[in-house]
């Protein structure tokens, strides 16, 4: 299987479909590569180089105990950019992924980045704190450590339902967009899925928003419930210089993964792509 090797030793799964520009896809917690194959394949349909990576700790990943934190994913995001010597790239990141792609952005730079795309993206801050009022309390993110540990099957059995919108009324979300939510997580390890909720939701990324400097598209459906869009979509729309935001009216977390709004994203993504 094709791997990149990290500063660390970690190898670095990634799949790579199709040749042409590089659209680089970074996936949010607690999934994997494969949450991105649709948008994998239609990039590749339409001539473009399509990859995505299991991030590190889960998938077909390394399991290392450290570097679990996003310091280290941006560097893992590097090392498959620098592995494949991947220029002028669109950086596509969904929800913990979208805050891997800006953090890769603050330490890396944009010598290799043509564009960005943040979907339902976990930047600047999800935690709240005086200066972040719109953030959500620690104890939100004590929860989804202790349901993790205790019985992480169950857990995200239930969390699948807010992340598709399947808890609202009118949902057509299948079980087995919920199923294959539940199968991606289980092949994350305990270690790398636990401290993950502290990389994603304790790590300020505004700053890194602001080196942002080449066009960036954010979408965010204002019904996420996972990472609401008061503090994270509409902040950032803000910091970052040259972007499009983009709010889809009653779309959830994984809107990507839900037809009536993936229909959508597809079409914003490769007319992104294309202009």
């Amino acid at each position: 299987m094709p791997f990149a090797t990290a500063t660390d030793g970690t190898q670095i799964y990634f799949k790579d479909w199709g040749s042409g520009q590089p659209v680089v896809f970074s996936h949010g917690w607690p999934l994997v590569a494969d949450a991105w194959d649709p948008q994998l394949k239609l990039m590749a349909d339409n001539g473009f180089r399509a990859i995505a990576h299991d991030r590190r700790g889960g998938g077909r990943s390394g399991q290392p105990w450290d570097g679990n934190d996003l310091d280290t994913y941006a560097d893992d995001l590097a090392a498959v950019i620098e592995t494949l010597d991947l220029r002028d790239v669109i950086l596509v990141g969904h929800s913990t992924g979208g805050g891997e792609v800006t953090r890769y952005i603050g330490r890396h730079g944009t010598g290799r980045v043509a564009k960005a795309v943040l979907l339902g993206a976990i930047p600047p801050l999800m935690l709240k704190t005086d200066a972040n009022p719109e953030g959500q309390p620690i104890d939100v993110f004590d929860e989804i450590r202790e349901g993790v540990l205790k019985d992480r099957s169950q857990f995200y059995e239930d969390l699948s339902a807010p992340f598709f919108g399947a808890n609202r009324d009118g949902s057509n979300v299948t079980q087995g967009t919920r199923d294959q939510f539940w199968l991606w997580s289980m092949s994350v390890g305990l270690k790398g899925a636990h401290d993950c909720v502290k990389a994603f939701s304790e790590t300020d990324l505004t700053e890194d928003l602001k080196k942002i400097d080449v066009p960036t598209l954010i979408v965010h459906g204002d019904d996420d419930q996972i990472v609401p869009i008061v503090a994270s979509g509409e902040k950032s729309s803000k910091l970052v210089g040259d972007a499009v935001y983009k709010v889809y009216q009653g779309a959830p977390h994984g809107l990507s993964m839900v037809p009536e709004f993936a229909e959508r994203f597809n079409a914003d993504l490769l007319d992104f792509a294309r202009g």
